[in-house]
């Protein structure tokens, strides 16, 4: 790797105005010496091109979404057509901290051993506004089997070329696109460590809901779609019930009383302290629905 590796950055968007703007701009006035080129793909929408100074060493690239339709095939067609030495997603309603870049690549080339380079978050948004800092060593497979680990977001992520090569591209078959960034961090944490500058160096908008609020069936699928995919769950029964008390949670949500039950059981044979069987008994017993439980985890900064 040089001293100073172009970096190319990815935003899939459909397109919010402001605030689209606010996250090109913060990639594009990073204080990091090499060049940076931003590529914003545009995903089911009209391209748009966005009026932004580029400064010198800096250059911005609006393209259409080539491939599937939704942020897998938004972040791949951003992939295909990136020139940098490293790689970076941003999505669209987060914002980079000026130090973002020269930071996490000194990280990189300070330990030869990793893979990709991740950092912490700031939490911003209604009612919230709270630092996340990054692990304090490096990221391994095993940790992530065992925790999502949020701060390890797609926003936070900087790889080189060479693991993008080995990981793969963003699965595109994944039902609905759900975990898309979970499931290629999986692949790239089984090539190595993930190396981490520990301080909250993107902001990530945080509004107490996703795309995915209350698509039940949609996470089920995912989820199911990530265990038969990555079978090394089954070395970690934590991680293993962690992920099946996440289905039983959307099929109870959703009114599917006995395969929610049969779940459960399995979370509780894997792990009987797995928090996700007390989220789920009382949407079972129809005292409250999960769209209500989700949104007071997520009021706290936490998802289920």
């Amino acid at each position: 790797m040089t001293a100073q590796p172009p970096v190319s950055v990815v935003i899939a968007t459909c397109d919010r105005p402001g605030k689209l703007e606010r996250a090109v701009r913060a990639v594009l006035d990073q204080d990091y010496a090499g060049s940076v080129q931003c590529l914003v793909v545009y995903d089911g929408v009209e391209v748009r091109p966005l009026a932004v100074d580029v400064p010198p060493g800096r250059e911005l690239v609006h393209l259409a979404n080539a491939r599937t339709k939704g942020l897998p095939g938004g972040r791949n067609t951003g992939c295909d057509a990136a020139s940098g030495e490293l790689l970076a997603f941003c999505d669209d309603d987060d914002c980079w901290q000026p130090d973002k870049l020269r930071r996490q690549v000194e990280a990189l080339l300070a330990d030869p051993a990793g893979v990709a380079v991740t950092c912490g978050v700031r939490l911003a948004g209604p009612g919230i506004d709270r630092d996340r800092p990054g692990p304090t060593r490096p990221v391994t497979l095993d940790d992530l089997l065992a925790d999502r680990i949020m701060e390890v977001h797609p926003s936070t992520l900087l790889v080189p070329r060479s693991t993008v090569a080995a990981a793969g591209p963003v699965d595109e078959d994944i039902p609905g696109g759900y975990a898309e960034d979970y499931e290629w961090l999986l692949r790239i944490a089984a090539l190595g460590p993930i190396a981490v500058v520990p301080a909250p160096l993107v902001v990530v908008e945080w509004h107490g809901g996703s795309f995915f609020f209350g698509r039940w069936a949609t996470i089920v699928d995912a989820l199911r779609y990530l265990l038969e995919r990555h079978p090394e769950f089954a070395r970690s029964k934590h991680g293993t019930a962690r992920i099946r008390g996440q289905i039983a949670f959307a099929l109870a949500a959703s009114g599917r009383r006995r395969e929610a039950l049969r779940e459960l059981r399995t979370v509780a044979r894997l792990n009987p302290a797995e928090k996700r069987i007390a989220a789920t008994m009382p949407v079972l017993a129809g005292l409250v629905s999960g769209e209500r439980v989700l949104a007071l985890a997520q009021s706290r900064g936490r998802g289920v």
